[in-house]
């Protein structure tokens, strides 16, 4: 093949994807697919009713504004302008964008430069690393830790950063750090005393902040979530990213945005009007309408801003019963909607050789269909168990066991982690729980006779 055909330097080494395999795996349909980030729950019926009535409007089936549609920029604005408390303009401090993945690109690739150095927290959501590579900056890793846990459950708020670890990774080199809050996949929440020490290294080391938010209304009660950009100091050197897809379980519709003052933003518009220009019309404009319904009953407990998380919290603490139940450990997220949990206790090798000893006694005729079925059953699950011994880290290799022979996805939390950390991580694998009742009925239905068969 000629060198011609080779690829660009620059994403070489970033062909490999978690989302790939395991979406492939959980596609599936015998699968209960707890993995990717797929709501399942129908999206308010005034959104799917807005759409259908536009894409009859001719005039909305044609290019907008590549910026951002007009309606919906105007309606971001004033819905954002009772956070920051201050007036956004719409046309020159919000960018919409193809989803929240375009918002980091777009950010990325218009004010990071090549040798320029990003702190990421890990663990991190997988798309930060790679398109840092792709402008040849250099990611810094600093990791959460978590605290111990005395006689009660384990929180995402248990997980913090060491402030003098995180400030000895600014320095005259650093351009900026990536914040994820609420954050995927682990749920924390920061607070203000930890927004706070972020802002305050960011001021003085002159040093931006991507602040990624877009799970910033799935939060549960005692906790609140805080906009570092509205802190002091803060709004000039912070790009704000949301998502429509998240705020309303619509994530086919691909629709995000950056939000931050016009000196950053005028950046990542360059790299849009040059890249993919513009998003969908009638998906924008249906966006626009549901966002004004939400606006003006922002107090209603029917708001959908206010009615998700109520509904999300029943689930979550459904799956945290059930993975207690099970012997696992949870992490009790704050925010967003998943859940992370050690499942070192139902690791299959453990049971392989009791498996292998099979049963003993006298075999009577009538066993012998039964016996025959459970060889069987042994024989694929150990082929796949072989897998289990490579050098790949072991909740990868668990994650894809389980799909496999027990018919429920999930996602190896390694996955967000760099190579450095991969150890710290890797027995937590992440469950999703935007999730029907009868989708989270049949993983309880696996999860219990699994771990009736393990005892």
């Amino acid at each position: 093949m000629s060198s011609k055909f080779k690829n660009a330097k620059r994403i070489e080494g970033l062909d490999s994807n978690v989302w790939i395999e395991f979406t492939k795996l959980a596609a599936d349909p015998s699968v209960v697919n707890l993995g990717q980030g797929l709501p399942d729950v129908s999206p308010p019926i005034y959104v799917k009713e807005k759409l259908s009535k536009i894409a009859a409007v001719d005039g909305l089936n044609q290019y907008t504004r590549g910026f951002g549609h007009p309606s919906l920029v105007k309606a971001l604005s004033c819905l954002y302008e009772k956070f920051y408390h201050h007036q956004i303009n719409p046309n020159k401090e919000i960018l919409v964008t193809v989803g929240a993945y375009g918002s980091l690109f777009n950010a990325i690739q218009g004010l990071i430069d090549e040798g320029d150095e990003v702190i990421i927290i890990v663990p991190f959501y997988d798309c930060y690393e790679p398109m840092l590579r792709m402008v040849r900056a250099t990611p810094v890793y600093i990791p959460l830790r978590s605290k111990p846990v005395d006689g009660r459950k384990w929180s995402s708020s248990d997980w913090t950063l060491d402030p003098q670890e995180l400030a000895s990774k600014f320095n005259s080199r650093t351009k900026a750090i990536i914040l994820n809050t609420p954050h995927n996949p682990m749920g924390k929440v920061y607070t203000k005393e930890e927004l706070q020490v972020i802002a305050d290294l960011c001021i003085k080391y002159d040093t931006l902040c991507i602040s990624d938010e877009v799970y910033e209304w799935l939060v549960y009660p005692g906790k609140k979530h805080l906009k570092i950009a509205t802190f002091p100091g803060m709004w000039e050197r912070t790009v704000t990213i949301g998502s429509g897809g998240k705020t309303y379980s619509v994530t086919g519709w691909k629709l995000g945005w950056s939000i931050g003052p016009n000196h950053l933003i005028k950046h990542l518009q360059t790299v849009q009007q040059n890249s993919v220009y513009t998003c969908a019309t009638p998906l924008q404009e249906a966006l626009a309408q549901a966002f004004w319904i939400d606006i003006k009953r922002m107090d209603d407990p029917q708001c959908y801003f206010n009615s998700l998380p109520r509904e999300l919290e029943v689930k979550r603490d459904r799956m945290v019963h059930l993975l207690e139940s099970v012997g696992l450990k949870p992490i009790v997220p704050d925010g967003g909607y998943f859940i992370i949990a050690d499942v070192s206790s139902l690791d299959p090798r453990k049971k392989r050789e009791a498996h292998l000893a099979g049963p003993t006694g006298h075999r009577e005729p009538s066993w012998i269909h039964t016996l025959n079925q459970q060889r069987r059953t042994r024989e694929r699950e150990n082929a796949d168990l072989s897998d289990m011994e490579s050098n790949e880290p072991y909740d990868f290799k668990f994650v894809r066991w389980m799909t496999k022979n027990k018919k429920l996805s999930a996602i190896p939390v390694s996955a967000f982690c760099n190579s450095e950390t991969k150890l710290q991580f890797e027995k937590f694998v992440r469950f999703c729980f935007i999730k029907k009742d009868s989708t989270l009925d049949a993983a309880e239905e696996i999860i219990k006779a699994w771990n009736k068969q393990k005892s």
